[in-house]
């Protein structure tokens, strides 16, 4: 362990939580050099929606790569990203009636987040977009600008104009969600219209908070009104991750610029991409772009993805299967720990407690018992269940008991009536 303590930068964080080395990975199980097993509720934070190493999409790979096929290419045209493109377009955008050009902004998230909000500002003019409060978009200066989470920003070391928050959905304030939502988006226009509004629908690393379709409809509305370009980051909960392949699908809408990484390569290996409706694709050659915008290894795994998972709706039902599974047991471990109720859909929960800290706690005692599983929320307060869609039932049943368990630990059996 020495050389990562000694070689490696303060800046680490999931190695200070699970102080081990992994040596493999399958499926929903990391073992380490010990040869101990872990069963994975992080998925690569949501980058391993298919698990780890899944037999198919590593085939398609070593095929590719034994074939001498083409790996660091820009955005040169190759065999790879062509059938890439025909089945993001086939299998993905047409089924579901949408029309986006497709960017290759960079390798992670954060690149498509950046390439999102230069492209709003250019295409409108404007220099404003607005964000949520909790809300989580990247760490490069562009995507923290629209990052909630104060010790985040200051990370940043500069100011960060040109944005400003908004209040999220909040069920709890039915009858004024709509109207609060408005008021706030228009006292954020007083001192000129709004480039863009970047939102997630259900926001992950602010505590699993998903919106309601009803309130993302009036924000989409709002921006129809306003001119202002509608930005939704998919990038933890897109994939399927909620159930269908976009989480916005259940709310109806049809964002102006989509924002997706983590888990489109399929195999955890660094793509991102911004969608884009055409009407908005006004870059001019060569204005936004990057090295590692276009890895064919990754078009490989992602094309092969959509062909395994996305040709049908077997994963989008099981899913949303698997969710009300995980969300029933969930109630039941806050019911008998007197916890408040869990948060999520698909297979994206958060189980929050009433004082900071005390999801890091449960989450410590849950890796000491063979569970890895990471916190949300800006204070540790909500413990992030994460697990890779193709997890199966007896994993599944396996984690969420350790997580009682853990949480037992922790907080200790306080009943409360259901």
């Amino acid at each position: 362990m020495s050389v990562f303590t000694t070689m490696e930068s303060e800046v680490r964080t999931y190695s200070r939580a699970w102080p081990t080395v992994f040596t493999t990975a399958h499926g929903a199980v990391l073992r380490d050099e010990s040869g101990r097993s872990f069963i994975d509720f992080f998925a690569g934070a949501g980058a391993l929606n298919y698990g780890h190493n899944p037999p198919e999409l590593k085939e398609a790979l070593l095929k590719y790569l034994s074939g001498d096929g083409v790996t660091h290419g820009l955005d040169m045209q190759t065999t790879a990203k062509r059938v890439f493109l025909e089945r993001l377009r086939d299998l993905i955008l047409t089924p579901r009636g949408l029309d986006y050009r497709v960017q290759f902004p960079g390798p992670g998230g954060t690149n498509a987040v950046e390439a999102a909000l230069k492209l709003a500002r250019k295409v409108t003019g404007r220099h404003t977009v607005a964000y949520f409060e909790r809300g989580f978009h990247g760490m490069t200066l562009g995507a923290l600008a629209v990052t909630s989470n104060p010790m985040k920003r200051a990370g940043a070391g500069v100011p960060l104009p040109h944005t400003v928050p908004v209040p999220f959905d909040n069920p709890a304030d039915d009858d004024q969600a709509m109207a609060r939502l408005t008021r706030a988006l228009d006292t954020a226009a007083q001192d000129g219209p709004l480039a863009a509004v970047v939102v997630e629908t259900v926001q992950g690393e602010g505590g699993i908070n998903p919106a309601r379709p009803v309130w993302l409809r009036a924000l989409a509305s709002w921006a129809r009104e306003h001119d202002t370009l509608l930005v939704v980051d998919d990038i933890q909960m897109g994939c399927g991750r909620t159930g269908p392949f976009f989480s916005f699908e259940r709310a109806g809408i049809v964002p102006d610029i989509v924002c997706l990484s983590k888990s489109i390569s399929g195999y955890g290996m660094p793509m991102a991409l911004t969608l884009i409706r055409p009407e908005y694709d006004a870059w001019k050659p060569g204005e936004h772009n990057g090295t590692f915008r276009g890895y064919n290894p990754a078009f490989v795994t992602a094309a092969r993805a959509l062909e395994l998972f996305w040709s049908d709706s077997m994963l989008e039902t099981r899913t949303t299967a698997l969710g009300g599974q995980v969300g029933r047991t969930l109630a039941e471990t806050a019911r008998r720990h007197g916890l408040p109720a869990p948060r999520g859909c698909g297979l994206a929960w958060g189980l929050p407690f009433d004082r900071p800290g005390a999801a890091r706690e449960v989450c410590d005692a849950a890796y000491r018992n063979g569970l890895l599983l990471e916190t949300a929320g800006a204070h540790d307060e909500v413990a992030k269940i994460l697990p890779p869609l193709t997890v199966a039932h007896g994993q599944l049943e396996q984690g969420l008991g350790i997580l009682d368990e853990a949480v037992a630990s922790v907080v200790g059996v306080r009943t409360f009536a259901a």
